[in-house]
């Protein structure tokens, strides 16, 4: 038995997922993502360490940027394979990969006319990572698959999705590799969703696997209680309307827009919180939310049974949904508190930023962090404490309010993490601890080993293993 896992992404680091695995003459990849933090963005203009024509496939855990967002690049220096996922993720990915080409190529314009202006260069390329056709091009290769359904790789090479809990559509995908009438399972977990959440089913639970590959993005901390969201989210609400200011929450477009809207309106229902304006100002987040109504095969009990009775949390009554600059600006000349859900969760991008410059001035405002922060980030930044920040090429002092609930994280936790581990009826081989801080992934590794005497480790960038 000879199959080679090489770690090119999210080894001690979180974002830029990519795993290379090469058996039977097969090779090929588990996600291609995206790096945001700003100490490894440069990376995304490496050469792929494997020469994209040499890929048989890619198989695509979900559809977040840090996941799947390099794929246009791998598509234009050569991979001409398949691309698997489920059906709700390649709708999604289609949406965030033509956003994320439209956005490097208004940056790269955005960038050259201000270096220009200001007589300086860039530390990096001045040009788009890639463009829209770029990503347009990649959408023929994507190759919808149900979850359960076993899929041909190659020779002795399948693949098979099962539902992660993450965000709609998302996979853990078990590879099985057959030689010599021996068999081997490596598991890639993606990102490992949360039990008892809105909208979507629980993760899966796996009885046996040779090797897994592991998230630990909050390896080393524990959520809020989930009841204890509703609560601070009421809290937040009707404190912001005291005071007379915006609530401003910057918010990943998959999910966590979703997620929120639906808290919005169990606290609406419950009468919690009065009615108000709720801005969903991006026309991503749009996109998605109406792809969240054309897979309802995917929703949990309650979210089923929330639709049945005419209650989705998509008809939100005091929603707008904002496609249109224009639209997004008159939002500013609004009077009265309103609430504005808009991209990107980290604030490196989008029309949070515009809206971060009307409203982090104003004491009376609050901007609401409801998700991961990667080191680096103007997100960051903020809920770090920062005194004063650069937005849109200017510094503004914080004098707005600043709060982070953790528990909306569609991230499991530390201990999420191991009851999803612990369905394991048998020790397996070995576990790499991936997509985590540094500190945090040895934490959890850590934690692991201790807890279930396991073999765990912390794989470095481009590190490579051979699996027996």
């Amino acid at each position: 038995m000879h199959i080679k896992l090489s770690f090119l992404g999210a080894a001690q680091n979180v974002t830029g997922s990519r795993y290379r695995l090469e058996v039977n003459d097969t090779r090929l990849l588990v996600d291609c993502g995206l790096y945001q933090e700003r100490e490894y963005r440069s990376r995304n203009w490496d050469p792929f360490p494997t020469p994209p024509h040499t890929i048989d496939a890619v198989l695509l855990t979900h559809a977040h940027l840090d996941h799947c967002g390099l794929l246009p690049k791998l598509v234009r220096d050569g991979f001409r394979g398949k691309i698997y996922c489920t059906a709700a993720t390649s709708d999604i990915a289609e949406i965030m990969l033509l956003d994320a080409a439209k956005l490097q190529e208004e940056d790269a314009a955005f960038k050259r006319k201000r270096h220009e202006r200001e007589g300086r260069k860039s530390p990096f390329p001045e040009v788009p990572l890639y463009t829209v056709d770029d990503a347009k091009a990649a959408l023929p290769l994507f190759s919808p698959v149900r979850y359960g359904e076993a899929v041909q790789i190659g020779n002795g090479v399948t693949a098979m999705f099962y539902d992660a809990g993450h965000v709609l559509g998302a996979s853990m995908i078990m590879v099985s590799v057959t030689q010599a009438e021996e068999e081997r399972t490596i598991l890639f977990s993606g990102d490992v969703g949360r039990w008892n959440r809105p909208i979507l089913r629980d993760p899966t639970i796996f009885a046996e696997a040779d090797y897994v590959l592991v998230e630990s993005t909050y390896g080393d901390r524990l959520h809020e209680d989930s009841t204890e969201i509703g609560n601070r989210l009421a809290e937040v609400v009707n404190s912001t309307l005291r005071a007379g200011g915006n609530l401003v929450v910057p918010s990943f477009a998959l999910e966590r827009a979703q997620e929120i809207l639906y808290y919005m309106n169990e606290l609406l229902v419950k009468r919690r919180i009065p009615q108000l304006m709720v801005f969903l100002d991006s026309p991503m987040a749009v996109s998605i939310t109406e792809i969240f109504e054309r897979h309802p095969d995917l929703y949990d009990r309650e979210m089923t049974k929330l639709v049945s009775l005419n209650r989705s949390p998509f008809d939100l009554p005091g929603l707008k949904m904002t496609r249109t600059v224009d639209d997004s600006k008159a939002i500013n000349y609004i009077k009265g508190t309103t609430m504005i859900i808009a991209g990107s969760g980290m604030c490196t991008g989008g029309r949070i930023k515009h809206h971060l410059v009307t409203n982090i001035l104003r004491p009376e405002s609050t901007i609401l962090f409801v998700g991961y922060q990667a080191v680096g980030t103007l997100g960051r930044q903020i809920v770090d404490g920062a005194e004063k920040v650069r937005i849109l090429g200017q510094y503004y002092p914080i004098h707005a309010r600043i709060i982070q609930i953790q528990g909306f994280s569609a991230h499991a936790d530390r201990d999420e993490l191991f009851r999803w581990l612990s369905g394991l009826k048998r020790a397996p081989k070995h576990v790499f601890v991936t997509h985590g801080e540094p500190e945090t992934a040895k934490s959890f590794s850590n934690f692991l080993r201790g807890k279930m005497g396991w073999d765990t480790s912390v794989p470095k960038y481009r590190a490579e293993v051979l699996l027996d």
